[in-house]
């Protein structure tokens, strides 16, 4: 992976560069859509390719090793082939589902053990097993094997968390040294910093993370209950330790405005299931704010969808049809506002580049912010 910076704010730590993978060049600041399971929930490939124009998307470890099992996907040659992709895709190592299946796992030095959300069968995760399944899922960036901790969290679990996921990063790295990629293609790990939201872990987190070596590297651990002061301290912090000649990736993050504010700290890469989860339940997102197109107001209103025309979408649907799907519980309103919402966090991430390139960052970021914080 080749990682090469383009241009930088004068006025801000943005920058906008250029990653270089083996299915493809990805330009930064970039979103990547969640594709859990090997999908971006009701939306097509040939509709993220030419109409959301997503340059590299995200896959779940634990997810696929469910479902539909690493067998599977090592018989159709990897997840790019088995899904009909031949774009970069980065894939978590399992690590936020142990968080978030806090009430049924269990944390030792040598792994997790966990119970399945889909049958309740045993699991246990380490992390030779989550490099050992991201070697059979093929994705061009893979992650460390991490514990996310949760908020609040206590400062000594929030110590002995870090200090593991450092251990389990050594064997992350041990094992890739002996067991190469499976498909021809070389494989990136990003480590993971980790510290919850104590300035002193954290620091200590990004300088071990930063001593690794890495390709690449993310800020774990965020958007999990903390005020967005905190994310945004806890972020510059480590964004001023983690080397600026490697990506950073801040991982589950987050709403357009929190994007902005954090590619203006110096993060390169985000994802977040917010805007196909949101566009699910009818919220879309606008460059002038957020729009609940289930409310009455858009019953009469013939308008596009967005007059910006984002995507294809935004001028052949009217608000006013929309919301009529919506209402009678139609499958294609999800799809639609899907692909809006995809749409415009792709444009947003452009438009944070095109401006970086051009200088005026920090102005048009600083203006955006106060439309898209509005609801419309």
């Amino acid at each position: 992976m080749k990682f090469e910076i383009k241009g930088k704010d004068q006025h801000s730590k943005a920058r906008a560069a250029t990653i270089t993978t083996e299915h493809g060049k990805i330009q930064t600041p970039i979103f990547m859509p969640v594709g859990t399971a090997a999908s971006v929930k009701g939306v097509h490939q040939t509709e993220l390719k030419d109409e959301i124009n997503a340059e590299i998307i995200l896959g779940n470890t634990y997810h696929l090793y469910l479902r539909p099992k690493t067998d599977i996907l090592e018989q159709a040659g990897g997840l790019h082939k088995f899904m009909n992709w031949d774009r970069p895709i980065l894939t978590d190592s399992g690590g936020y589902q142990v968080y978030s299946l806090s009430n049924t796992r269990k944390i030792k030095e040598e792994g997790v053990k966990f119970k399945s959300h889909i049958d309740g069968s045993a699991h246990f995760f380490s992390p030779e097993f989550s490099m050992a399944i991201q070697r059979s899922i093929g994705a061009d960036i893979i992650m460390a094997f991490d514990e996310c901790t949760p908020y609040p969290c206590d400062y000594n679990y929030a110590r002995n968390s870090m200090h593991m996921t450092h251990r389990w990063l050594d064997r992350c790295v041990d094992y890739l040294a002996e067991n190469p990629a499976k498909y021809g293609f070389k494989q990136t790990l990003f480590p993971i910093v980790q510290g919850s939201t104590y300035k002193d872990l954290r620091k200590q987190s990004a300088e071990y993370i930063a001593g690794v070596g890495a390709d690449g590297n993310a800020i774990g651990g965020l958007s999990v209950g903390e005020s967005a002061e905190e994310m945004y301290e806890m972020t510059e912090l480590v964004c001023n330790i983690l080397p600026e000649d490697k990506p950073r990736y801040l991982m589950g993050v987050g709403t357009p405005v929190n994007i902005l504010e954090n590619i203006a700290l110096g993060v390169d890469m985000f994802d977040c299931v917010m805007p196909t989860r949101n566009a699910r339940n009818g919220m879309l997102f606008t460059a002038h704010g957020t729009i609940n197109i289930k409310n009455k107001k858009w019953e009469n209103d013939f308008s596009p969808i967005d007059e910006t025309a984002i995507t294809f979408v935004d001028t052949m649907y009217s608000k006013a049809y929309l919301r009529h799907l919506f209402a009678a519980n139609e499958y294609l309103g999800k799809q639609i506002a899907s692909i809006h919402n995809l749409g415009f966090y792709l444009w947003l991430v452009r438009e944070a580049r095109n401006h970086i390139l051009a200088g005026d960052f920090l102005q048009w970021k600083n203006l955006m912010v106060k439309q898209m914080d509005k609801r419309l």
